[in-house]
């Protein structure tokens, strides 16, 4: 193609100014540069978004339904029995809750112990407790598993007899002396963040004597198949049930960390697409440039019957060129950077002693990364669509050059 075969004669002749190159290698360059950067921070967004899921999410219980009065749930097996029929459900999982203090060789630490049938698959538990720990809870009618962070505050490991005081209601709203059980911790639950600083488990039949609760149970857990179903899911459920129960989902109390994963992934994407565009504005001032400096080329192409479209499609593809190669270069390090990035940071972080993600703050320890291919795709299209853009000026002032005067 004649355009095509201009544009290369055009990039590769050597310029009078050498501004004009090195404006036109800093566009190339910035979209490159831009394009990388872009494509690495949505993986790190992707990634933190997946370990929400699949860690919070998995001992965190999608939605909740527990009873407003001292009876509990009425009806336990028949209600779970109908949950288990529903096909968005994963899981059903009858709990109570106790929210007291925990006390060992007079110190205390506040935990909120959920009381679980042990025998039951509850796979939101499970995968942060170790089978050992899990099977001893289960052989231990007293038995207790406490978060990492609560064991390491109390100095707590396995065997140690623990003193749980539960705040007691009355109807009158008087103060009352908390009721103590005598609890035997048998393992230690690691979530990671701020949950490790308040999570216990122990048995459902235990925790409801300690309520003294009329049923089996203070309330039910739910596990979907999709968490994201789980407000909209939990109000239908809720609004639907026979007796008065509070409701609750993952939203209102986890919701805060994917609300602000999803805001950053807005701003980084609206922050970066500017960059990109900053740097195919370099695009426009480089062509523009090389007009005024191409004038007599462009004139000697006309009076050989060069037409304005032939003129205009050369610069345009000279501007292209530019892009693809800034895209296709940032691509491909992105490409060779975002799969790799948590082994990277985590060499970085061994030779410097500086840790990124600290456990006892943030639910993970590591910088986590998961590419995707609309993202790949989403940021090339962007990228080529404003590089394709930034040359329409410049190749509209390239069809004005008058042959008479440039030659003149």
């Amino acid at each position: 193609m004649l355009a095509l075969e201009l544009a290369n004669r055009f990039r590769r002749a050597r310029t009078q100014q050498r501004f004009i190159s090195f404006i036109s290698m800093s566009s190339t360059v910035g979209i490159g540069l831009g394009c990388f950067v872009l494509i690495v921070l949505l993986s790190v967004m992707n990634g933190f978004e997946r370990e929400l899921t699949g860690r919070i999410l998995s001992v965190v219980p999608h939605g909740e339904l527990f009873s407003v009065d001292e009876r509990g749930i009425e009806n336990l097996d028949a209600q779970l029995y109908r949950f288990k029929q529903d096909e968005r459900i994963k899981q059903v999982t009858p709990y109570t809750k106790l929210t007291g203090m925990l006390q060992f060789k007079g110190n205390l630490k506040a935990i909120s112990i959920t009381g679980v049938p042990i025998t039951q698959n509850n796979t939101f538990l499970q995968r942060s407790i170790m089978p050992a720990d899990w099977q001893a809870l289960n052989n231990t009618p007293d038995g207790l598993i406490v978060g990492k962070g609560i064991a390491q505050k109390l100095g707590l490991k396995q065997g140690d007899i623990v003193q749980t005081l539960i705040p007691q209601r009355t109807s009158d709203l008087t103060f009352k002396a908390p009721s103590t059980i005598s609890l035997t911790v048998v393992g230690i639950l690691s979530v990671g963040g701020e949950l490790d600083n308040q999570l216990g488990v122990m048995h459902l039949q235990k925790a409801s004597e300690a309520l003294k609760l009329t049923s089996n149970a203070q309330g039910i857990q739910f596990t979907f198949h999709d968490p994201f179903t789980a407000n909209s899911v939990m109000r239908e459920i809720g609004y639907s049930f026979p007796q008065a129960v509070y409701m609750s989902d993952w939203t209102r109390t986890q919701g805060h960390l994917y609300n602000d994963i999803q805001l950053v992934r807005v701003v980084v994407y609206i922050a970066l697409t500017l960059v990109i565009a900053v740097a195919c504005f370099n695009i426009v001032s480089s062509l523009v440039m090389a007009v005024r400096e191409k004038q007599a080329a462009i004139a000697i192409l006309k009076t050989m019957g060069a037409t304005d479209a032939l003129i205009r499609k050369a610069f345009v593809y000279q501007g292209i060129i530019n892009g693809i190669i800034g895209v296709s270069t940032g691509v491909a390090l992105a490409l060779l950077v975002a799969p790799n990035l948590s082994d990277i940071v985590g060499f970085i972080e061994q030779i410097t002693g500086v840790e990124v993600l600290s456990g006892d703050i943030y639910f993970i320890d590591f910088l986590p990364s998961e590419l995707h291919l609309t993202d790949v795709l989403m940021t090339i299209v962007v990228a080529l669509f404003l590089s394709v853009a930034a040359t329409l000026y410049p190749a509209h002032k390239a069809t004005k050059v008058a042959p008479s005067s440039a030659l003149h």
